[in-house]
Parts: structure tokens; sequence; C-alpha cells
């Protein structure tokens, strides 16, 4: 084929620096915010904490250095004019002098100054050992051989999370083989030193002899403990069906007195292993604060997620206008892009002021009693209501809170689908779930609600709801069946 020229005309979005920065903020969490502010502080020189906001009124000593300041600010807005920026914004707040605010590194927040006084515990992360860590240190407190040592140390690494034993002894001493010979009555008696350990239980192979394990811990005149011991090892899978009938006559127990059996053996720990494990304390911050005044549901954005940036002027002033060296186009760099993170930083804050407004406008009745008065609503609504995206509603709603006299929620939590009524209404998912616990929790314990029976009692209220949308909705809330739920009075 012979090559050709062709004009076309078409569009096309692209996507600026400036859109791309602002869309990468907006869906981040206030934490990751805050780690970019400091990435921004460190390596931008034109960017710093605007901590003098509260001096409304400047020094008389520093007018005549504030007005000359501002009047080179001006000289230097009219260089990035002629140099093309004309899209930066006029107004540009100045600073006095660099040593008045430089305090040796920028800090995020707005807290007091963290020092070698400084005696706050709760942000000081205190690692806790994991459950190999711990069982190794009492390991290495007791008296063993160096096989015996190995032995164990090879047990302990093939514990799960929760304490049990996920291999067989057989492939135990097919690893262990591979260095030394073992046999398995070596590894089984190794074994029951490490269920000697604490925590209770650890190194059981099954629920039944975890549970054990804990019971043969407890002292011989525990009372109902030798009925616990037998009720575990023999009629577990009869207690884990709740058949309580046939449970009294194998144990020939009276209804209070198993009772009290399964009473203890409720009392132990199904999962040992989780009572050593290396947690770390996560902290919700707030980014909106809702709050009622004078009858009225105020929104407020928490202030302290976001630092005040603002222009070092004196950076700023370093810049010449018709100077094309490199240090000075750095500076001008470095000013363009302080600028657009301190605009992208600003409609961050309007956008999720916007939405959270907008959600608590829809959702008043949730505020003012509970999540049975959960209004349905979907990312759409609230994008036609404020003429954005319904990807920009999706971002700005994640992973972001809101601080309510109800408790902290997610801005998504506020978001469900909807249900019709018998009066042409609609209900949200939300407060269906919140319909079902409720049932749930007055039902009686020794004759649990099933799933046909809680669609009834919604279908009577006039929601009408199927079977298995209960049984959708109830596992979702972590609530076993009814035949899990039944309880001995």
């Amino acid at each position: 084929m012979k090559p050709s020229l062709q004009l076309r005309l078409g569009q096309s979005l692209t996507m600026t620096p400036q859109l791309q920065q602002a869309i990468r903020l907006l869906q981040l969490s206030s934490t990751e915010l805050q780690t970019e502010i400091q990435d921004a502080l460190e390596s931008n020189m034109m960017l710093e904490l605007d901590e003098d906001e509260e001096d409304e009124e400047a020094p008389p000593a520093q007018a005549e250095t504030a007005a000359e300041e501002t009047v080179e600010a001006a000289n230097v807005e009219e260089a990035a004019a002629e140099e093309g920026h004309d899209d930066i914004p006029e107004d540009l707040p100045v600073d006095t002098v660099w040593d008045d605010i430089y305090d040796g590194g920028p800090a995020i927040g707005r807290g007091p100054a963290s020092g070698v006084d400084s005696h706050d515990f709760e942000e000081r992360d205190a690692k806790e050992s994991s459950l190999r860590e711990h069982l190794l240190w009492q390991l290495n407190l007791t008296s063993t051989s160096d096989a015996d040592w190995t032995i164990a140390a090879a047990i302990i690494d093939a514990l799960d999370d929760d304490g049990y034993l996920s291999c067989s002894l057989e492939d135990i001493r097919e690893v262990l083989a591979r260095d030394m010979p073992v046999e398995l009555q070596e590894i089984e008696a190794v074994l029951h030193l490490v269920q000697a350990m604490e925590p209770t239980g650890v190194g059981a192979r099954d629920l039944r002899e975890c549970l054990s394990l804990q019971l043969a811990q407890w002292p011989p005149e525990t009372p109902w403990r030798g009925e616990a011991l037998q009720l575990v090892g023999h009629h577990l899978d009869v207690l884990a069906a709740h058949d309580f009938g046939m449970l009294m006559r194998r144990m020939k127990l009276k209804r209070d007195e198993l009772q009290k059996v399964v009473a203890l053996i409720q009392s132990l720990n199904p999962r040992p292993g989780g009572q050593v494990q290396d947690y770390h304390t996560q902290y919700i911050v707030p980014d909106v604060y809702v709050r009622k005044d004078k009858g009225v549901w105020r929104v407020e954005l928490n202030t302290d997620v976001v630092p005040h940036l603002r222009i070092n002027s004196n950076y700023m002033g370093m810049i010449r206008r018709a100077d094309s060296s490199a240090d000075n186009s750095s500076l001008k760099a470095h000013l363009q892009e302080a600028r657009w993170l301190i605009k992208s930083l600003q409609s961050r804050s309007e956008t999720l002021l916007r939405v959270a407004t907008c959600i608590v406008e829809h959702q008043r009745a949730f505020l003012e009693h509970g999540d049975e008065a959960m209004r349905p609503l979907v990312l759409h609504d609230v994008a036609e209501a404020l003429g954005m995206h319904e990807s920009t509603i999706s971002r700005v709603t994640t992973r972001k809170y809101m601080h309510t006299p109800r408790g902290i929620f997610e801005l998504k939590y506020f978001f469900s689908s909807h249900v019709g009524t018998d009066a042409g209404g609609a209900c949200s998912s939300t407060a269906i779930r919140a319909l079902i616990r409720k049932l749930i929790t007055a039902e009686k314990p020794e004759k649990p609600l099933s799933d046909s029976k809680i669609a009834t009692l919604l279908s009577g209220q006039g929601i009408n709801v199927a079977r298995r949308t209960v049984a959708k909705y109830r596992e979702g809330m972590t609530i076993p069946p009814s035949n899990e739920r039944k309880r001995l009075v």
C-alpha cells in the first residue's frame, strides 16, 4: 500500500496531571492523605504548614516587611504569567519569616508537639509476641534434649493461628527425617509437652481434643467437670446439633443439670491461639462530624485530618522573571506543583463536604431513630443530586468515616438497595437487617425463629421479603440458622 496522510476530527478525554492528582487524592483515606502531604512537604521546598492561621493580627514590627513581601509576590505573579502559568490563582498567602514557623521539621496534625517528655502511649507501636514466639519462649525455659527441642519446634511451626496442629504427625516425621531419624512415638510424646504449654488447649488436633485439654487442666473438684469431659469425649456431635433431648437421655441428666454442663463447656475457648496474636490497634479518624444544633443537623469537616498548607514566600521570592537557568526553572516547577496540591486538597474537602451533607439530608430519619429508619440510597441518587459522576461519589465515600451521635460509620454504610412494601413505598436493606436482628434478639431461646417465620413476620409489617433473602441477610450478619441458635432455658 502506498503511504498517505489523512486528517480526522474527533473528541477524546485527556486526563491532565492536575486531574489525575485530584482523583488520586480524592480516593485516599485520612491516614494515606497525611502520608501524602508529609512526602510533599519533604520533597517540595515551596510548601509549608500554615501554623500562624490563628494569628489574625501581625505584629507592628513586621507590617513593613509583610508589605514589601506582598509587592514582591505580585511581581513574581506577573513573571509567572509571562512564562505561561496563567492558570495559577491570583491570591497567594504570604508568610513573614521562615525562622518564625520552622521548628526543625514539618509535623502532621495540630495536636501538641511531641517531644522527649511526651507520654502518649496510644501512639506507640507496642508489638505483642506472636503465638509461635510465645511457645518458643516457653520451650526455651523447658529442660529438654536437643532432639526433643527440634521436634517441639517443628510441631510449633505446624500450628495454625488458632493453635491447632495443621498437619499429621506422619508429615512432621517425614520433614524431620531429612536431618534426624525419629519415630512417631517420640513425636507423640513431644506433642504432649507442647500441649502442656500456655495457652491451654494449644497443639490440639481437633476441637474435641482442644476442649478436653482445657477441661483436664481444671481442678478435679470443679462442679460438672466429669460430665463435661464425658460430653466432649463422646457426645460433642450431638451438642453441635443442639439435640438436648438426646443428650439428656444419653447422659441421664435433668434439664437444669445439662444446662450447667453446657455452660461449663461454653466457657472454654475453642480457639486458644487467638489469645496470643500480633495485633496492631488501628484507630479510625472521622473525616466528617455530624451534630444536631437547635434542631438542625449540621455537617462539619474534621480540620485536623488535612493540615493547612501554604506557599513559602521566601523561596517564592527567589524566582526571577526572564531567567531560564536550571535553578529558576526548578523553583517555578515546585511552585506549580505546590499550587496544584493546595488546589486539589481544597477540591477534595469541598467534594467530601457536599457528599456528606447530601447523605445527612437523605438519612435524617436514621440519625433520629436508628437503623430501622434507614432509607434506600444508591450512588446514582447522590450523583444526580450533586451533578457529579457516580465514580466520583464512589471514590469520596470509600474509606471515609462520619462521626454521628449514633457512632462512627463509613460513608458507604448509608448506601443500600431497597425492597418494595405493600404500601407502594420502599424499605432499605439496612432497615430490613435491623428488623431481622431485632426479631432474632426477641425470639425464645428454646424455639428460635426460622427464616420462613421471619419472612412471614416481616410480611405482616408490610415488607415483602422472600425466605432466601432473609437467609442472605442473616448470613451477612453472621447469625447462625435457627437449629444452631437453639438454647436451653
